[in-house]
């Protein structure tokens, strides 16, 4: 009896199965896509109808495998940002909705790679590897998954490392007027990660094709696309793309990060990702504020940079360090878009149009340029060294002024001037020649110690030179030292000192006998 009932039951069992299966499969041949109609294209944007469930950033798509993200939900019409070359759609084209939102692949596969914000290969390199994808939209780590900045990331750039320094984890505005050498400082930043092991992503949001076509020279060149990821939008490209491009890329170095990797990333610039923002919005019939920005540029950019963090040990102690850029116009740091960005970095490295006039590049202008982490992210060996470094280079800054006009000067106040005028020669630097922290703190040793005084200044780049070959000469121990974060002995700043004082003495004798 319990045989018969045991076999009828796997009977009924196995034809409920079939049932299922069978009704399964005709849902699914009856399941309805929903479908719309454009009933409007303009730069940029599309109005469509008919789509009633669509949500808000949804991808779309459009004939031509056109993409765009839908940005303003209404009740009877949606307005879209359209992310590709559109000019081949018209009223009446049907749109699908396909029900996620809009992602961009990752992975160690971009490295070495210059693409677009769709992930779409711009360096006839070959098609990407298949691999994970991320929303561009993620929500930054809470903040009890964030653990304090205190590791510094060296840019190989003395005014910086020594004056502003930046730590893994932190957001520093670059900002300053056009052609000020803003991009060249990121760049110079991002080939001194080489021996770091720092990933890099370097997006370029509206530039212009002849300067990503130099930037990609230059990293290819000096050894630094390797480890670096290329996002990239033209001035040409629609505005949806150079919106959703630094968004894609922090996704990118997103990945990085939550494997416990440091990663550095530069957006180039902000300004144009603002402007394109505001294009949309108007064209979306969005209402303007000042600037004709709409209300929510303040959102849009805090968002972002937000994502910049050094997770803890629980998360795996990565860190994504954010080095924003912004343009200002005729020095104007007050306008709104740059305002809006120094409050939410960490700190601004200004570029001064009158220094880069002088020559002195980089121009960071000290006395404007500020670091909120500051020697908390800060190498022990610079923090022994520094000193009052910043304190009297802007007393020379103050006194220069006077001195133009031939006021006659006491000579405490003359040794100030001259003092100043080494720290300003010793603070240049060429461009894509990163500098070493053995070195950079021999020539900090060096001035603060008062070595360069004596030398004439058309000997300074000589005598530098000389300095940074003394670095060479540094005990291995020592050396070791100067890279960690042990604090400098009195031993050390007098073997450090000595270097310096033999490899500047032959200037000396030359400056007082021509």
């Amino acid at each position: 009896m319990n045989t018969t009932s045991d076999s009828l039951r796997t009977v009924v069992d196995q034809a409920f199965g079939h049932l299922t299966q069978r009704r399964e499969a005709f849902v699914g041949a009856l399941k309805v896509r929903e479908i719309g109609v454009v009933t409007s294209v303009s730069t940029g944007i599309a109005m469509v109808s008919g789509l009633y469930g669509v949500g808000s950033d949804e991808l779309l798509r459009f004939p031509g495998n056109v993409y765009g993200i839908a940005f303003n939900v209404d009740e009877t019409e949606i307005g879209v940002v359209l992310l590709g070359s559109y000019w081949h759609l018209h009223a009446g084209a049907e749109v699908q909705r396909t029900g996620r939102v809009m992602d961009v692949v990752v992975g160690s596969s971009l490295l070495g790679r210059v693409i677009d914000p769709l992930g779409k290969p711009l360096d006839n390199l070959g098609p990407l590897t298949a691999g994970e994808r991320l929303p561009i939209e993620r929500p930054a780590a809470p903040i009890m998954d964030r653990a304090k900045v205190t590791v510094p990331l060296q840019t190989g750039v003395k005014v910086i490392d020594a004056l502003v320094p930046i730590g893994r984890g932190q957001r520093e505005l670059i900002l300053g007027d056009r052609q000020t050498g803003k991009t060249a400082l990121a760049i110079d930043t991002i080939l001194n990660q080489r021996d770091h092991n720092v990933v890099c992503v370097y997006c370029a949001i509206g530039q212009r094709a002849s300067a990503v076509a130099k930037t990609v020279a230059t990293l290819r060149d000096k050894g630094g696309l390797n480890y670096t990821v290329m996002v990239v939008t033209e001035g040409n490209d629609p505005s949806g793309l150079t919106y959703i491009a630094p968004y894609a890329a922090t996704s990118i170095a997103e990945h990085f990060m939550e494997q416990g990797r440091d990663v550095l990333i530069v957006y180039d610039d902000l300004t144009q990702h603002a402007r394109a923002y505001r294009e949309l919005s108007l064209l979306l019939r969005r209402p303007p504020g000042r600037e004709a920005f709409p209300g929510d540029i303040f959102y849009i950019h805090s968002r972002l940079l937000e994502r910049a963090t050094h997770l803890s040990e629980a998360r795996g102690g990565g860190s994504l360090t954010a080095l924003p850029i912004v343009e200002t116009e005729a020095q104007n740091m007050s306008a709104y878009i740059p305002t809006n960005l120094i409050s939410i970095t960490d700190g601004q490295i200004y570029l001064s149009p009158s220094l880069f006039e002088l020559g002195v590049l980089p121009a960071v202008d000290v006395g404007k340029s500020v670091s909120r982490v500051g020697g908390k992210a800060q190498r022990a060996a610079y923090r022994g060294v520094t000193g009052n470094l910043k304190l009297a280079y802007a007393q020379f800054e103050e006194l220069e002024t006077f001195a133009r006009f031939g006021a006659r000067m006491d000579e405490s106040t003359r040794a100030i001037i001259e003092h100043g005028k080494r720290i300003r020669a010793c603070l240049k630097q060429p461009e894509s020649s990163p500098i070493s922290v053995a070195a950079q703190i021999m020539v900090l040793v060096a001035l603060s110690e008062k070595l360069f005084d004596s030398v004439p200044l058309e000997r300074m780049p000589d005598a530098e030179k000389a300095v940074h070959q003394a670095a060479m000469r540094v005990p291995d121990p020592m050396y070791k030292r100067l890279g960690s974060d042990t604090k400098l002995s009195r031993e050390d700043l007098q073997t450090l000192t000595k270097l310096a004082r033999e490899a500047v003495a032959g200037f000396h004798d030359k400056a007082a006998n021509p």
